[in-house]
């Protein structure tokens, strides 16, 4: 890993702070990893934690919300390294049970979804050769979880990144007009959620396939499974089996770290280092 670049999104806690970790220790002092986090008190915090484990992330502040913090990030990292080896995208706004779908889902959709698009797009163009590029999601990412007659709607060998988007903001509409479910949508806005941003990372997955594949570049998405977060807790009933977030990074890190020469999983939901079928 010796004088490879990272950049891990929501980096200041849970999975992101394990998915930091996880990379300072594969890179040792040969790398460079930022934990990059929307708050900067927040941010430093979580990087003196790991300073004080003996290990030396970057901070980079980065509101994946905004197009302008994501560009000005890959700007200052491209001129500051000329490109970026490892992108885990993992910014994830929560939810809560508490409160109605139509109150949260605007936010939720702009950081899930939109989020992820505006880290494609802005750092895309910045992998080097033999990069990964890892999209966080979730077992809920795959089609199997919406009605059948929702399936055309993500067609991914055809969609374009802005018809995802498109996609969603469509879906956001219906959901605060209280007409998702008639339109066979499920009640908990993570699954949709979720299936789009596997079929964001499919679609950035195919736009880059003839150059990715040509300079060894891989792009995916981690499905890490459940993990006993303050962001799971209040949706499940039965934590018994969750993962810590160290646990469940290791699976994350593997896939982001892949060793050169490597040509698969390209385009990919991986759990557990197993390929899950995103088509039903």
């Amino acid at each position: 890993m010796k004088g490879q670049v990272a950049v891990v999104t929501g980096g200041n806690q849970g999975l992101g702070l394990a998915l930091v970790r996880g990379l300072c220790h594969a890179f040792g002092d040969q790398g460079v990893v930022y934990l990059a986090a929307r708050n900067r008190e927040r941010g430093e915090a979580a990087r003196q934690l790991l300073l004080a484990e003996g290990l030396s992330p970057q901070l980079a502040l980065l509101d994946v919300g905004h197009s302008g913090s994501v560009e000005e990030l890959a700007t200052t990292l491209h001129h500051e390294h000329g490109g970026v080896d490892v992108v885990i995208s993992n910014a994830a706004a929560r939810i809560s049970p508490d409160l109605p779908a139509s109150a949260q889902v605007a936010d939720f959709i702009d950081t899930n979804n939109h989020g992820t698009c505006r880290m494609i797009e802005a750092f895309g163009p910045l992998l080097n050769d033999d990069a990964r590029f890892v999209v966080v999601a979730s077992e809920f990412g795959s089609l199997r979880h919406l009605p059948e007659r929702l399936h055309k709607r993500f067609d991914v060998s055809r969609l374009g990144l802005q018809d995802v988007e498109d996609l969603m903001d469509d879906y956001v509409s219906l959901v605060e007009d209280h007409r998702a479910a008639e339109q066979g949508w499920p009640e908990w806005i993570n699954i949709p959620s979720k299936v789009a941003q596997v079929a964001s990372m499919k679609v950035m997955a195919r736009l880059m396939q003839a150059d990715a594949t040509r300079r060894g570049i891989l792009i995916n998405a981690a499905c890490p499974g459940l993990i006993d977060t303050p962001a799971s807790q209040p949706w499940f009933t039965n934590m018994s089996g969750a993962q810590s977030p160290d646990e469940a990074g290791s699976d994350v890190v593997w896939l982001a770290t892949l060793p050169d020469g490597r040509r698969e999983p390209y385009g990919e939901l991986v759990q557990h280092r197993r390929i899950l079928p995103f088509d039903v």
